[in-house]
């Protein structure tokens, strides 16, 4: 018998072919005949050697196989072949009429089932239609993936120039107020350095850098007369500025439907440890870690900025108010991240 490792590797326009059968005479006329049809044949003489040759040359097109041989037989071989190999078609062969077999052997996943002795014409036609199913069904999948891929990526891109937009949009209603200009980008840098303290990496982190600046888009919804008024607010406009989160998460669910962090930090970023915060009073640890993190970085920049009703606090001063509040509105190991994450209050990004 010829060993695998002598046989010419498979080349486009050529076919590789495993014939697995434990009489060499009935082996070799098979490879006769296909190599006259210009195939590269590997030989086995039983379902173990099979595996073996299989395992040393990868997987091969075309194994036609005997059902009956010592030790691993056809059925064992079709079994292990459609585990590892499953690109592989595989014709079955016996020296006796077994219908019941037969349809087990394609309900197994066997391309065709032939009965010895076999004609060149039978030999020829039957592996050239296991080839093109075969052919047919890698063509399928290659093509279905591919048009996955695609729809996928557009998916994303389309996804993203929205998201894109509603940044744009965000950062152009903060740049029209003197009193919020850079409040976003400043909690989002506060909030990822301290997450970063945290312990948090990789895309956590973006989910929470994306978050921190979008906290607030919500308040595109909310009044400019309300959101700038320097007196005390009415309840209606209260509950306007109450209304911003739920506003928020409802803009962006559809555009960061992969990253439900974002819209947690958008949604719970007011709630309090205590539970009186809004929209959900939601208390203590059930309130999401990232809308912790971003409500100590939204609170520290509210303070050390210079708002209507209020002139700006120096940082060290804002820095003392979050550890008076932690453990009431805000979570105490997320002032302390903070606070470690910026040790010097000259490294501090704050507004002008």
């Amino acid at each position: 018998m010829p060993d695998a490792q002598d046989a010419k590797p498979f080349v486009a326009g050529s076919a590789n072919c495993l014939v697995v059968d434990d009489e060499p005479s009935v082996r070799r006329s098979l490879v006769r005949m296909l190599q006259a049809q210009g195939f590269n044949c590997l030989e086995a003489g039983s379902g173990r050697e099979a595996l073996e040759v299989l395992q040393r040359v990868g997987e091969t097109p075309l194994i036609i196989s005997d059902m009956r041989m010592p030790g691993l037989d056809g059925i064992g071989l079709l079994e292990a072949v459609r585990r590892s190999y499953p690109d592989s078609s595989v014709i079955m062969l016996s020296g006796m009429s077994e219908t019941t077999t037969a349809v087990d052997c394609l309900h197994m996943g066997a391309a065709d089932f032939l009965l010895k002795p076999i004609s060149m014409s039978e030999l020829q036609a039957r592996v050239s239609r296991a080839l093109e199913k075969r052919a047919l069904v890698l063509q399928n999948r290659f093509y279905h993936e591919n048009l996955e891929r695609q729809v996928h990526e557009q998916a994303v891109r389309i996804q993203e120039l929205f998201l894109q937009g509603v940044q744009m949009l965000a950062r152009a209603l903060e740049a029209k107020d003197a009193y919020t200009r850079g409040h976003s980008i400043r909690v989002s840098q506060y909030a990822v350095a301290t997450a970063s303290e945290l312990g948090f990496t990789a895309e956590p982190l973006d989910g929470i850098r994306l978050g921190g600046e979008l906290h607030d888009i919500g308040k595109i919804g909310t009044k400019e007369s309300v959101l700038h008024k320097p007196g005390t607010l009415t309840d209606d406009e209260f509950r306007q500025i109450h209304e911003h989160p739920v506003l928020g998460e409802r803009m962006l669910s559809p555009l960061v439907q992969e990253s439900p962090d974002v819209l947690r930090i958008v949604r719970s970023h007011h709630e309090r440890l205590d539970g009186q915060g809004f929209p959900d009073g939601l208390r203590g640890e059930k309130i999401p870690i990232e809308a912790r993190i971003v409500a100590v970085a939204d609170t520290f920049d509210a303070i050390t900025t210079r708002r209507p009703y209020r002139e700006s606090r120096p940082a060290e001063e804002a820095v003392a108010e979050l550890r008076r509040v932690a453990g009431t509105q805000l979570d105490p190991q997320a002032v302390e991240a903070f606070v470690s994450a910026y040790p010097d209050a000259h490294d501090l990004p704050l507004s002008a």
